[in-house]
């Protein structure tokens, strides 16, 4: 049967403008159209995976469930729709139909989630859910995971301290440590243990901070609550690469188990804008409980969309609301400071990255100052850059990003040869294989005119990083300057295909009549 399984054109223009939609990256467009062609072709395979696969970014659940019914009617549903088939029982109190959800995961790559399921599933039915746990197979990912559930099911059945040792003992610095922290801290709030909830979430992290002071009366135990946290780790750990139809399908799920579940939202919203789906992705984002755990992290993952999505204008807007609000800390300081620094607006960044700086006080970092140096510098201003620069370095005198930012800087405007170059030196030497590291310390060396040291320094850096404009100009400029014409032309040329602005005319130029004497690679 054809992809339209119908002759009658109507039916086939809507496949056609449901796959031109999908392939612009327009989810809500080709959901509908989707639809419209499903109605017309009920038991088509192809119109029912694709309808799926865009009603799960578009989030159009009615479409989703349809078009599963076809496939499962055929039997080619994807392994995924156990995720969406168990999210949608769990919502529906449905335990049969969840306990067939969760045995059908036995054919995909999730197998091992299934002694965790049945263990949350135990919960809801108020039985011991530690049996379950205890039935796996050796599994590293199961292990994993498993460790994590385990020490919340002992908070959920009452074992404070058995279930806090369990989750200091595999929660991290990273991400995924954090969110098993913050659903223990749900957990224990639910229960009554605030106290024991805020120290787990203790530090000076601002975003856990937030989620901390946003816990209000936590989250009680239950099926649908460790199916959709459970769910939105599995995404989290996804999250690292580009989204993916399982991404997708995890967050959804998550959220139709658990619809109070903000983490799975801004998970979801994130991978919406590195789909091209900003609309979806902000309307995600207004779900979001503004005066609960993750409302300011919502608030600023919204400037991240806008400025994803090139709304320059609508980021910087954003990102002065939050800066400007009475109670912006540094964080929202900074990430204004970000964005004016986007729009090439140096001075006012360095004011905003100053007005972080004075919330910060003494835990302001080194990194604080390295951005208002560094918007100092660009800003023209090197005579008040530099105390900055300093400042971070005393910071932090073993971060490559300093030593290489304040050599390269004070080389450039004259500073001390030798002790610039020590700088540069150094920053390589800590961070060797980086290529605008290694750029630098190259770069610092033509202009001090030792081009033998220079020249195999910039071809391994553009080895390293082959599209990189600046890195590819300079291997032009030392190429030229050693006499080799026709390569320093091919180096310009590479560095031109992403150059812009007067980057761009700098290049033709060269290009077009070679370097002059005085001519080099602006930086």
């Amino acid at each position: 049967m054809p992809a339209a399984a119908s002759t009658r054109p109507a039916d086939l223009a809507d496949y056609i403008k449901a796959r031109a939609a999908d392939a612009e990256g327009d989810a809500r467009r080709a959901a509908l159209g989707y639809a419209a062609a499903l109605d017309a072709a009920p038991a088509n395979e192809l119109v029912a995976i694709r309808a799926y696969r865009a009603a799960m970014e578009a989030g159009d659940a009615a479409l989703a469930d349809r078009a599963l019914s076809v496939l499962e009617r055929s039997g080619v549903a994807p392994q995924d729709s156990a995720l969406w088939r168990l999210a949608g029982a769990v919502a529906a109190k449905d335990d049969k139909a969840a306990t067939r959800a969760i045995d059908d995961l036995r054919r995909g790559p999730l197998a091992f989630t299934m002694p965790i399921l049945r263990a949350w599933q135990a919960v809801g039915r108020k039985r011991d859910p530690f049996a379950a746990l205890d039935t796996a197979a050796d599994n590293p990912l199961f292990k994993r995971y498993g460790a994590e559930n385990r020490a919340l099911l002992r908070i959920a059945r009452g074992d404070i301290d058995g279930g806090l040792a369990g989750i200091r003992a595999v929660s991290g610095l990273d991400q995924s440590g954090i969110d098993t922290r913050i659903n223990a801290a749900r957990l224990l709030a639910g229960s009554g243990h605030t106290a024991q909830a805020h120290a787990l979430l203790a530090g000076n992290d601002p975003e856990v901070a937030a989620v901390a002071a946003g816990l209000g009366k936590g989250a009680k135990p239950s099926f649908g609550f460790g199916v959709s946290q459970l769910f939105t780790r599995l995404a989290g750990d996804l999250a690292i690469g580009d989204p993916t139809p399982l991404s997708i399908v995890l967050m959804r799920a998550a959220l139709r188990a658990d619809p109070g579940n903000d983490r799975a939202r801004l998970l979801l919203a994130a991978s919406l804008s590195d789909l091209g789906e900003t609309e979806l992705a902000l309307e995600t984002l207004d779900a979001v409980d503004v005066s609960g755990s993750f409302g300011p992290a919502a608030a600023d993952a919204r400037v991240t969309v806008l400025a994803n999505a090139g709304q320059d204008a609508r980021a910087l807007a954003a990102a002065a609301a939050l800066a400007e609000a009475p109670d912006a800390g540094v964080a929202a300081a900074q990430r204004y400071g970000d964005q004016l620094v986007n729009a090439a607006r140096y001075t006012d960044a360095a004011r905003m990255y100053d007005t972080a700086i004075t919330r910060a006080g003494g835990r302001a970092t080194w990194l604080l100052w390295l951005q208002k140096g560094g918007a100092l510098e660009q800003a023209g201003d090197w005579k008040n850059a530099r105390p900055a620069l300093e400042k971070a370095l005393k910071l932090a005198p073993n971060e490559p990003i300093v030593l290489n930012y304040l050599g390269y800087s004070s080389l450039e405007h004259g500073g001390d040869p030798a002790k610039a170059l020590a700088l540069v030196e150094r920053a390589s030497a800590l961070e060797p294989d980086d290529p605008a590291i290694t750029d630098s310390l190259a770069w610092a060396y033509f202009r001090l005119g030792d081009l033998a040291k220079a020249l195999p320094l910039l071809q391994e850096a553009a080895r390293k990083s082959p599209a990189d404009v600046e890195i590819n100009e300079h291997l032009g400029d030392a190429y030229w300057k050693a006499g080799r014409e026709y390569e320093a032309r091919y180096a310009w040329r590479a560095a031109a295909i992403y150059a812009e602005g007067d980057d761009a005319k700098r290049l033709a130029g060269k290009i077009e009549g070679g370097m002059g004497a005085q001519e080099s690679a602006a930086r």
